[in-house]
């Protein structure tokens, strides 16, 4: 189904090396974060059974021979019903406007609904504008389905919209998502490397650190929960005497406020004698570590801003 053109319509020299940026799109709880994660063969974006996980662009770097190509996850795009909702939404559309090629995320274990008729109608626009920005459909989840399932996403997904191409995709286990990367590769122009070579992310630390925490709240808790949460980094330090200079593993004090928006959720976060907020902390201090390098001391306190989704001077304070 590409629509790239031969030599004659410009086609890149076989063999340059080819760069540019994919933004990952798709309705909440489409697999973009899981798939961002599979395609850079290592955690750089949360992942979350519960929709809206994601709140940062979070950018993760694939590195080939031939090729880089530097992915954009983003928030779900939705019917927004928050200010927070309509913030994240802009955010998605800005992210669409600065890159090179689109990827439109459909889980196949959904039908095609009318979230993704939506989204596939704002991807449409930006197809026919004047970048002409090639949009790749990609039926996510693609082993939670038989074939025959599979086979009937595929043609509900190529009949909603003029797709340079479709590929199904699995990236839980693994399955075209070279293929996919080939695919990605073919819609680049030539260019030179962005990153340096073994770099994966250019998120802040710090950002990368709150998104960790918040995985680890999220899981297993209700479903209210995920639209009400809110990961701050007040600071990340050594601890004097254990910076590392003495050839000892540094230790780290890192020090996170989770908001929520109502007390009953406070309650749900610390869980019975602090049980779950414990709980949290070791799941998350484990995912730092190893993301610094370090050993970590991590404090963490639990507050709450009431209503702060539909309060903009809240929402500025949080980083929205």
């Amino acid at each position: 189904m590409s629509d790239r053109s031969g030599p004659a319509g410009g086609e890149p020299a076989p063999g340059a090396f080819r760069s540019g940026f994919v933004c990952v799109v798709g309705r909440p709880n489409a697999g973009k974060s899981t798939l961002t994660n599979a395609l850079v063969g290592q955690k750089v974006a949360i992942t979350s059974g519960r929709p809206q996980t994601t709140r940062h662009v979070i950018r993760g770097i694939v590195h080939r021979p031939d090729a880089q190509v530097v992915l954009v996850d983003t928030p779900g795009l939705h019917r927004p019903r928050t200010l927070l909702g309509e913030r994240l939404n802009d955010l998605v559309r800005d992210t669409l406007s600065e890159v090179d090629v689109v990827v439109f995320c459909l889980p196949a274990d959904q039908r095609v609904g009318p979230g993704d008729r939506w989204i596939a109608q704002q991807l449409a626009d930006l197809a026919r504008g004047r970048a002409g920005t090639p949009v790749v459909a990609v039926a996510t989840k693609a082993d939670t389905v038989p074939k025959g399932r599979l086979a009937e996403h595929l043609m509900a997904v190529a009949a909603l919209g003029e797709w340079a191409d479709v590929v199904p995709v699995s990236a839980v286990e693994g399955y075209q998502v070279d293929t996919l990367v080939d695919v990605l590769v073919s819609h680049l122009e030539p260019g030179p490397a962005l990153y340096p070579d073994g770099e994966l992310t250019d998120e802040p630390e710090a950002v990368m650190v709150a998104e960790l925490v918040r995985e680890a709240a999220l899981e297993g808790v209700r479903d209210e929960l995920p639209h009400s949460l809110a990961v701050v980094v007040d600071e990340i330090t050594p601890r004097p005497g254990r910076d590392g200079s003495d050839g000892q593993p540094p230790f780290l004090d890192v020090r996170v406020q989770l908001f929520v928006e109502r007390d009953s959720q406070k309650a749900i976060v610390i869980g019975k004698g602090g049980s779950r907020l414990r709980e949290v902390g070791s799941t998350a201090r484990r995912g730092i570590e190893a993301l610094l390098g370090a050993r970590v001391y991590l404090d963490l306190h639990v507050k709450v801003a009431k209503d702060w989704q539909r309060d903009p001077k809240q929402l500025r304070r949080l980083g929205f």
